[in-house]
C-alpha cells in the first residue's frame, strides 16, 4: 500500500491552496451570471498566509486555513439562490451572485466591497464619485455577510454610501442595530443584546455568580464584553477575570495570551463557569491547551462556535469539561442535506472553494473518518498534492455524511432567511418593473422594500424589526458524548420576547437541575435566615454571611438583605426565615395571677355577704347602732361588693364594655363608699366634740343625704364626661416584639387622673376628720380603723401611680387590681371586721349598760380635762385681776375659791354630774 502511494504521488500536480490575486476575477470565489447580482461575503479561510511579520506593500496575498463550515455556508447561499431561480418567485427573472473569500480580513473584506461598488457594465473596474448616488448602478444589487461583526461593520460603511443593502446572516454585534451609523445595515439574527441577556438569565437560574470570559480584542469582543457587563451586573452576577486574546491568529502574541488566560483560569479555584465569546479558530487552539493542562470547567458557547464541529471534533474534547451554548433557530434542513448529497453533479467550473474542497478530500482519500478532518486541516495550511481524476473525485463526493457534520444548522438557516427575505423583496419591486434589465432599480430602493418586507418560512413568519435585526430567537444546546463521539443537542429554546427559556421534556430539565449542582460562587451560599454582608472593596458577590436580626428573616439563600416583618402583627427570632404571627395576649381566666386576684376578689364579696348576715341578725345591738346606721352600713357594704366585683371586668378579653366599665364602675362605687365614710366620721367627730364652737360647725355641716348624693353625683359627672368625649376603648399594644397585648386605653389619662385625684381629696378629707376622732372610748374607737383604712388606701394609690406607669404587658390589669383590692380589703377590715369582732367574740362588751359605762368614762374623763382647762384658764384671769384691780368683771364659784385643789374637786363633781347626764344624751343620739 506503501508503494501504491508514492506511485500515484510521483504523478501529482502541485497546486497551491489559494494563489494571490493576479485580476479582479481571481479574487473572486464563486460566480453565477443572473439577470440581478448578489454578493456575498464568507471567510472561507481562516487567515491570510504572511512572508513577513506584517504587510509591507499593498496587496492581497494567499489565504490558508481552509474552513469546512465556512465552505457549508457558501453553499447554502448558493443552494437558496438556485431554490428561488427554480421556483416561481420571480418568474423570467434569475439571480446571480459574486461570492468572495474574506480570509477572515477586514482589508479582503474592503477590498470585495469596491468590486460591490463598481460600476455596473464597465469595462475597466471603477467606482465613480459622486454627489448624489441615486442613479449610479453597482455590479452588485445587494450583498449577504459577511460572518463577523468587525468585517460587517467596515463593509457597512462603505455600502452605505450608495444605501444598498446587507443582510448579515450571523453578525450580532449590538452596535449594527443602529441605524443612523449603519443605515442599510439588517441581519437575520438576533442582536448579542439578547444573547447576552440569555446568558445572564441562564448563570443567574443555574445559582452561579462568580464566572470568567474570554473575548477578542475587536469590534465584535469589545462591545460583547460590555453589554455582557451590563447584563450580568443587573442579574447580580460578577465577573471575575476578562481574558481578551489577539483577533488574528498571525498575531505572534496569541499563544502567550492563551497561556496567560489558562493560568489565570487555575489561578481562579472558585470560578467554574467560563463565557467564550471567541472565533472557532480561537476555541480550538485554547481548547487544546486546555486539556494538555486538564482544565475542567463549565463553558458558555457563544452563536460563533457553539455548533461548530470542528471544536467538537478535538481528540479528548469531553475532558474540558461541560460545554452549553446559544445558537440560532434551525429550520427545515432536508433540501439542503438533498443538495450536498448530489453536489458531486454540481458544475464547479466557477467555484474556487469547491475545487479546493474537491482537492483537499483527494489529498485525504485514505483517511479514516475520524482522521478526515484533521487531515483537511493539515494539508489546508500550505500545498497539497492533487492527482486530476475525474472517477476518483466522484468517489470522494459519496462521502457527505462527513460534510454534513460540518452543518450549522442555525447559520445555514440565517443564510436561507437572507436570500428568501432578498427574493421576496425582489418579487415585491419587479411587479411593476421589467427586472430583466439590470438597471431597472437601483440598490436604495430594493432597501427600503426589504425593510418591509414579510415572508413565511416552513409555516412560520419572519420580518425586519425597527432596527433591521430578524429577531427569531436561540436554541440552548449542550455536548453530549454519544457513542464516543462528541454530539450537540437541544436543551431548550430562549424566548426573547418573554426571557423565558422553554423546555419540553423531563430529561432536558434533569439536566438544568444539574446545572445547579455545579458551583461557580465567590462566598459560600447564605443559607435562609442569613443575608449578605460585602465587604469592602470587594466584588458584591464576595461576602460573608451574617443572621438576620430579630423582627427580620430571610426565606431564600443569598438574599441581599433580611425581610422586615410586620411589626405590628408579625415577628421573627434572630436568624428566623419566616415571620410568626404575633401571639394575642391579655390577662385570660385561665392564668394563674388571675385566678389567684379572682380568688382574693371573690373572698372580699364572701367576707361583704358575711358581715351583711351578721350585722343583719344583730341589728338591735349598740355596735350595730353605732355605725352610723343600718342604711350606711348596706350602702358602704355594696359599694365594698361591686368593687370587687368590678375586678372581674380586669380578666379577660376586652371589650369596648369592659373597658368603660371598670373604670366608672370603681370609681362611682368607691366614691360612694367614702362618701358614707366621711359622713360617719362626721358624725363621729360630732357626737364626741365638747367644743361649742366645732361643734356648732359640725352640726351645719352635717347633712349625711345631701352629702352623699353631692359627693358621689360630682363623680358621676367626671364619669360621663369622660365617656363621652374620650371613653376608654380597646387598643392593640404592638410595641412589644413577640405579642400583641390586648388592653383596654384610657382614652384620656386626665379624665382619669381627675377621677382618682377626686377619691383621693375625699379620702383625704376622711381622714383628718377620722383622726380628730382617734382618741374615742376604746370599743367605740371607729375613726381610729377609719385613719387606718384611709392610711392604706393613701399608700397602696401611691405606690399604684409609678409601678402602673412603669409596667406594661398583659399583667397591666393585675396591678389596678391588686390595688383595688388592697384599698378595699384595707377599708373593710378597719371599717367592720373591729364591730363582728366584738359582736362575735366579745358579747358582753355589746351591750346598752357597757355601751354607757365606756362613754361615761371617757366623758368624765373628757369633762374633767376640760374642768381643769377651764381651772388653769381661769386662774390666770384671777391673778391678773389681782394684779390689776382696775380690771372689773365677776368670777364664778370657782374661780372664787382661793384653795385651787379645792376647786379642782369642785369643778370634777360638777363634771361628773353633767357626763352622766350627756352620756345618755349621747347613746340615745348614737
Amino acid at each position: 500500500m506503501a508503494l501504491l502511494i508514492i506511485m500515484i504521488t510521483c504523478f501529482v500536480i502541485i497546486l497551491a491552496t489559494s494563489q494571490p490575486c493576479q485580476s479582479p476575477d481571481d479574487f473572486v470565489a464563486a460566480t453565477s451570471p443572473g439577470h440581478i447580482m448578489i454578493g456575498g461575503l464568507f471567510d472561507i479561510h481562516e487567515k491570510m498566509l504572511f512572508s513577513e511579520d506584517y504587510p509591507r506593500r499593498p496587496e492581497i496575498q494567499k489565504c490558508v486555513g481552509f474552513e469546512i463550515s465556512i465552505f457549508l455556508q457558501t453553499l447554502a447561499m448558493i443552494h437558496s439562490i438556485e431554490m428561488i431561480n427554480n421556483s416561481t418567485l420571480l418568474s423570467g427573472v434569475k439571480l446571480g451572485y459574486e461570492i468572495y473569500d474574506t480570509c477572515s480580513e477586514v482589508t479582503v473584506a474592503m477590498a470585495a466591497a469596491l468590486r460591490f461598488l463598481s460600476k455596473f457594465n464597465c469595462s475597466r473596474e471603477i467606482v465613480e464619485f459622486k454627489c448624489d448616488y441615486s442613479t449610479y448602478m453597482p455590479r452588485v444589487k445587494a450583498v449577504i455577510g459577511a460572518g463577523y461583526s468587525e468585517i460587517s461593520m467596515a463593509v457597512s460603511r462603505m455600502l452605505n454610501l450608495q444605501l444598498m443593502p446587507q443582510v448579515s446572516y450571523e453578525s450580532t454585534a449590538e452596535i449594527l442595530s443602529d441605524k443612523i451609523r449603519f443605515p442599510s445595515f439588517l441581519r437575520t439574527v438576533p442582536s448579542d443584546f439578547y444573547q447576552t441577556k440569555a446568558m445572564a438569565h441562564l448563570i443567574r437560574k443555574s445559582g452561579w455568580n462568580w464566572i470568567g470570559i474570554i473575548t477578542t480584542d475587536d469590534d465584535y469582543g469589545r462591545l460583547a464584553l460590555n453589554t455582557f457587563a451590563i447584563q450580568t451586573a443587573a442579574n447580580n452576577v460578577c465577573i471575575a477575570f476578562k481574558e481578551v486574546l489577539p483577533v488574528f491568529l498571525s498575531d505572534n502574541t496569541i499563544e502567550v495570551r492563551i497561556n496567560q488566560t489558562l493560568e489565570k483560569i487555575i489561578a481562579e479555584v472558585h470560578v467554574n463557569v467560563i463565557v467564550v465569546f471567541l472565533r472557532q479558530f480561537h476555541v480550538f487552539e485554547l481548547f487544546s491547551k486546555a486539556i494538555e493542562r486538564n482544565i475542567n470547567k463549565v463553558w458558555i458557547a457563544s452563536d460563533n462556535w457553539s455548533t461548530a464541529t470542528k471544536i467538537t471534533s478535538i481528540p479528548n474534547v469531553k475532558k474540558i469539561g461541560k460545554i452549553i451554548g446559544f445558537t440560532f433557530r434551525r429550520g427545515n434542513m432536508s433540501s439542503f442535506q438533498s443538495f450536498l448529497q448530489n453536489l458531486h453533479m454540481f458544475p464547479n467550473d466557477n467555484n474556487k472553494p469547491l475545487n479546493e474542497y474537491t482537492m483537499l478530500l483527494s489529498a485525504c482519500a485514505y483517511a479514516k473518518d475520524s482522521d478526515l478532518s484533521q487531515c483537511i486541516s493539515n494539508h489546508s495550511q500550505g500545498t497539497l498534492a492533487y492527482k486530476a481524476n475525474k472517477d476518483r473525485e466522484r468517489n470522494f463526493f459519496l462521502r457527505n455524511d462527513f460534510l454534513w457534520d460540518y452543518a450549522e444548522p442555525g447559520l445555514i438557516h440565517s443564510i436561507q432567511l437572507a436570500v428568501f427575505a432578498l427574493g421576496y423583496a425582489l418579487r415585491d419591486l419587479c411587479q411593476a418593473r421589467d427586472c430583466q434589465n439590470p438597471s431597472a432599480f437601483q440598490p436604495w430602493e430594493l432597501l427600503a422594500v426589504l425593510k418591509n418586507v414579510t415572508f413565511t418560512d416552513g409555516g412560520n413568519s419572519f420580518h425586519f424589526d425597527a432596527h433591521g435585526d430578524m429577531n427569531t430567537g436561540y436554541d440552548v444546546v449542550l455536548w453530549k458524548e454519544i457513542n464516543g463521539h462528541m454530539t450537540v443537542t437541544k436543551m431548550a429554546q430562549y424566548d426573547l420576547k418573554k426571557d423565558v427559556f422553554i423546555i419540553t421534556d423531563q430529561e432536558t430539565r434533569n439536566e438544568f437541575r444539574n446545572l445547579k449542582q455545579i458551583r461557580s460562587k465567590c462566598s459560600t451560599e447564605c443559607s435562609p435566615g442569613q443575608m449578605k454582608k460585602t465587604m469592602r472593596s470587594q466584588h458584591i458577590c464576595c461576602y460573608e454571611c451574617v443572621n438576620c436580626p430579630e423582627n427580620h428573616y430571610s426565606n431564600q439563600t443569598d438574599m441581599d438583605h433580611c425581610l422586615l416583618c410586620n411589626n405590628e402583627t408579625h415577628w421573627a427570632p434572630v436568624r428566623s426565615t419566616m415571620c410568626f404571627e404575633k401571639e394575642v395576649e391579655y390577662l385570660n381566666w385561665n392564668d394563674s395571677l388571675a385566678l389567684l386576684l379572682l380568688a382574693l376578689s371573690l373572698m372580699g364579696i364572701m367576707f361583704v355577704l358575711a358581715i351583711g348576715i351578721i350585722f343583719t341578725r344583730n341589728l338591735n345591738t349598740p355596735i350595730v347602732k353605732s355605725s352610723g346606721g343600718l342604711v350606711i352600713c348596706y350602702v358602704i357594704l355594696l359599694c365594698h361588693f361591686l368593687n370587687f366585683a368590678s375586678t372581674g371586668f380586669f380578666v379577660g378579653e376586652p371589650q369596648d364594655f369592659t373597658c368603660k366599665t371598670q373604670q366608672t364602675l370603681f370609681g362611682v362605687s368607691f366614691t360612694l363608699c367614702i362618701s358614707c365614710i366621711l359622713t360617719k366620721s362626721l358624725k363621729i367627730l360630732l357626737a364626741f366634740s365638747f367644743d361649742p364652737k366645732l361643734q356648732n360647725f359640725l352640726k351645719c355641716l352635717y347633712k349625711p343625704i345631701p352629702i352623699i348624693f353631692t359627693c358621689t353625683g360630682i363623680q358621676v359627672v367626671i364619669c360621663t364626661l369622660w365617656l363621652i368625649f374620650a371613653a376608654p376603648t380597646v387598643k392593640e399594644n404592638v410595641s412589644l416584639p413577640r405579642v400583641i397585648i390586648l388592653e383596654c386605653e384610657e382614652g384620656s389619662i386626665l379624665a382619669f387622673g381627675i377621677m382618682l385625684a377626686y377619691i383621693a381629696v375625699l379620702a383625704f378629707i376622711c381622714f383628718i376628720f377620722a383622726f380628730k376622732g382617734r382618741k374615742l372610748p376604746e370599743n367605740y374607737n371607729e375613726a381610729k380603723f377609719i385613719t387606718f383604712g384611709m392610711l392604706i388606701y393613701f399608700i397602696a394609690w401611691i405606690t399604684f401611680i409609678p409601678v402602673y406607669a412603669t409596667t406594661f404587658g398583659k399583667y397591666l390589669p393585675a396591678v389596678e387590681i391588686i390595688v383595688i383590692l388592697i384599698s378595699n380589703y384595707g377599708i373593710l377590715c378597719c371599717t367592720f371586721f373591729p364591730k363582728c369582732y366584738v359582736i362575735l367574740c366579745k358579747q358582753e362588751t355589746n351591750t346598752k349598760s357597757a355601751f354607757l359605762k365606756t362613754i361615761y368614762s371617757y366623758s368624765s374623763h373628757s369633762a374633767g380635762s376640760l374642768a381643769m382647762s377651764h381651772v388653769s384658764l381661769d386662774s390666770t384671769k384671777s391673778n391678773t385681776t389681782m394684779n390689776n384691780p382696775s380690771s372689773g368683771g365677776k368670777s364664778a364659784d370657782c374661780q372664787k375659791s382661793k384653795d385651787i385643789q379645792t376647786l379642782a374637786h369642785i369643778c370634777k363633781a360638777n363634771a361628773t354630774s353633767v357626763s352622766k347626764t350627756w352620756s345618755r344624751k349621747k347613746f340615745s343620739s348614737i
